[in-house]
Order: structure tokens, then sequence, then C-alpha cells
């Protein structure tokens, strides 16, 4: 199981998420006030990251280092 703090995160906040896992790399879907987010981990030659729309619903981008924790606080700053 991938993106274990963002799981955690999401399921404190009852928040339905849908959840895959692929070649090692996981893929988070979930609605908040009716806009959809995604989130799907990249292992590009060693360099593990995540594409996601959460700072900019439309818009994705490429958050690597400690990603997780940079999603988590992106969100958090919504409320």
């Amino acid at each position: 199981m991938r993106l274990e703090k963002l799981q955690a995160f999401l399921k404190e906040k009852n928040w339905k998420m849908q959840y895959s896992e692929e070649d090692g790399c996981a893929s988070i879907d979930f609605e908040y006030r009716g806009v959809p987010y995604h989130v799907w981990e990249f292992d590009e030659n060693g360099v593990r990251g995540a594409e996601t729309n959460v700072r900019s619903g439309g818009r994705y981008e490429d958050i690597s280092g400690d990603y997780e924790t940079e999603i988590i606080e992106i969100i958090n700053s919504w409320s």
C-alpha cells in the first residue's frame, strides 16, 4: 500500500476516495466541494513524485521530494 499518509488524512476528513495501485505506484481520486482531484504517483528513473491537481483544480503539476506531505499541506490550506 502506498500514499498511506494521504489515505489516512482523507479518511480522517471522512472524504470518499478511490485507491488503486499499479507497478508500485499509487493513484487516489477524491472529490471536495464537487471538484474532482487526482494524485498519481510516478517513478521516473528512481525519482519518485506525484502528478496532482490539488493546488489548482484544473491544472496538473508534478511534485517531488516529500510530495505526500506537500499535498496534505495544500489540502489543509483549503479550510
